[in-house]
């Protein structure tokens, strides 16, 4: 249930009571526990525009506030805040909702289609850290966005196209080598070819004369080309299957699949006057920037700016999204903001559709500069996995309980968990610092603590047997706050979608960890002495908590386990 959007509309009713009416009502999470649980804090600008004192609207608004059951406080403190206590029958009568697939989250009145551009990796070189925030952050999204009901298109924009790869045809050619043995390492192939093209005139030329045939469709050219596209792609996939990522071939959209297009984008622009040309270069200009963006070459070349504008037109008029997220590196703010003018300008995608650039920050190391391996070279996205799996060993408590099988299956839904969660655990637009040891704790907010707390509850669950689903009778104040951070899980998710901030998620669940570890503490629940009828509330709080934690991190996808 959203419960802000019930508050919000029992508010604005208090209001219209009190003869105000106001465009949007908005109550917002109490900032310290002694404040209750919800805050309103409208009085104050509803004083400056009335002409009146704050407190009066604040104690004119409570009194109304006060005889609707669902707050068992209604307080007016400072210049007019309105602090807000549920009772804990409204929780009680609604947590067995929460004990469903969903954990009682609901699905959106109004989806949309949208589009999710994430992960595009080069395809002349193995995937390195540098495209692990990408991938993860927009697999999340993605996830998150179909969760709630929206129709999501996940695209993955490969680079697949240009002079690298008439490079590395050329050099296929060359070399006649089995194309599994001299792709086994693609950065090494790579290299290879990159050194011949910079020794040689001649293979250079060869290579600017291959990137003629592709574009002109030579059919042998394009064999070769598609050989290499392939197995770079199978290198992609199992890294995307080990990370748990939702990406297929089916995804795929890559620079070379817009390339048909693109001549006809630029002819559009210029008959538009969007384009002009300058030193031979079809450019486009902006009043707030002195960088403009080129579309096409003076030697009748294209760039990304081309391509990525062929793509919000296919997205938008073809596929009909109404939502386009661009997961990408924050350093290309300026350039996707340029492209979203200009397809606004072009009219490729009207005022209805939101173009976002969802930006991310730079993977650091503990001193600060870029993640590198010790000798400043790549770390490699499938070395860097490899490494989380075998630290992840090395944490598991107990592991001489576990068959060799159990234990590499923890080992990687450990390690892969904690991968992921440590950069999804801080706000995307953040630098991102990696730190294995703080990653693989179990203390904090880690993918290894919410785990723990999983497997724990389940034991206790497994534990007890059948449960008793009937309404259950909160006790104390702790059992209270637990239920209610249960029950705001839709809230969470809603300002998570709404702001495509996948840490929202994940300080939801430290929250509610955190809680159900002092609960649990606290409150025994299978202990001799305790009431059958506080068992069975307790066991439902339990329950209710394991819902909302699995839920939670299948969407920013991290498995759960029964056991730890």
């Amino acid at each position: 249930m959203q419960i802000k959007s019930k508050l919000n509309n029992i508010v604005n009713s208090a209001l219209k009571a009190n003869g105000i009416e106001i465009e949007e009502v908005v109550v917002n999470e109490a900032t310290k526990v002694e404040f209750g649980d919800y805050q309103y804090n409208g009085a104050m600008a509803l004083a400056k525009k009335l002409k009146t004192n704050p407190r009066e609207i604040a104690q004119n608004l409570a009194k109304e506030l006060d005889g609707n059951s669902i707050f068992s406080k209604v307080e007016v403190a400072g210049p007019g805040f309105i602090n807000l206590t549920l009772d804990k029958e409204f929780l009680e009568q609604n947590l067995l909702n929460t004990l469903n697939n969903r954990a009682g989250v609901s699905k959106l009145n109004n989806p949309i289609k949208v589009v999710v551009d994430y992960s595009s990796p080069n395809m002349a070189k193995q995937m390195h850290v540098g495209h692990l925030r990408s991938t993860i952050i927009g697999d999340t999204i993605a996830n998150l966005f179909e969760f709630l009901g929206d129709d999501v298109i996940r695209q993955n924009h490969i680079g697949d196209w240009g002079t690298q790869f008439g490079m590395l045809v050329a050099y296929f050619e060359e070399s006649g080598a089995n194309v599994d043995a001299k792709l086994s390492d693609l950065e090494q192939f790579y290299k290879e070819a990159k050194q011949r093209f910079d020794e040689s005139e001649e293979f250079a030329n060869k290579s600017r004369q291959n990137v003629v045939r592709l574009q002109g469709g030579d059919a042998e050219t394009l064999k070769l080309w598609s050989t290499f596209i392939e197995k770079s792609l199978a290198h992609a996939q199992d890294i995307y299957n080990s990370l748990n990522v939702k990406l297929d071939s089916s995804h795929v959209r890559g620079e070379s699949w817009y390339n048909s297009q693109l001549s006809n984008i630029v002819k559009d622009l210029e008959t538009k006057e969007i384009a002009k040309e300058s030193q031979g270069a079809k450019c486009i200009f902006f009043e707030d920037s002195e960088n403009p963006i080129i579309i096409q070459k003076a030697d009748g070349g294209y760039l990304y700016a081309t391509t990525d504008l062929a793509a919000i037109k296919f997205r938008v008029q073809e596929l009909g999204a109404k939502r386009v997220c661009y997961v990408v590196d924050a350093r290309q703010a300026e350039h996707f903001k340029q492209v979203f003018q200009t397809a606004k300008d072009a009219e490729y995608a009207n005022n209805d559709t939101k173009l976002e650039h969802i930006a991310f920050g730079m993977m650091l190391d503990k001193s600060g500069r870029p993640f590198k391996t010790r000798s400043g070279g790549t770390v490699k996205l499938k070395e860097l996995i490899d490494e989380a799996v075998d630290r992840a060993k090395g944490v598991i408590n107990r592991a001489n309980e576990y068959s060799n099988e159990e234990l590499e299956h923890i080992a990687k839904v450990v390690g892969i968990g904690s991968l992921k969660y440590s950069d999804l655990s801080i706000n995307r637009q953040s630098n991102y610092i990696f730190d294995w040891d703080k990653m693989l704790s179990l203390d904090g907010n880690t993918a290894l603590y919410m785990q723990y707390a999983y497997a724990r509850i389940n034991s206790i669950l497994t534990k007890a047997g059948d449960i008793a689903e009937t309404e259950p009778t909160l006790g104390d104040e702790l059992e209270r706050r637990l239920a209610l951070k249960v029950l705001s899980l839709e809230d969470t998710l809603i300002k998570a979608y709404k702001e495509a901030m996948p840490h929202i998620i994940t300080s939801y669940l430290y929250e509610l960890a955190t809680l159900f570890m002092k609960f649990y503490e606290q409150n025994p629940i299978l202990k001799d002495g305790v009431s059958q009828e506080q068992k069975e509330s307790r066991l439902i709080l339990a329950k209710a908590t394991a819902n909302a934690i699995k839920v939670s991190l299948n969407l920013i996808g991290i498995e759960v386990l029964e056991r730890i």
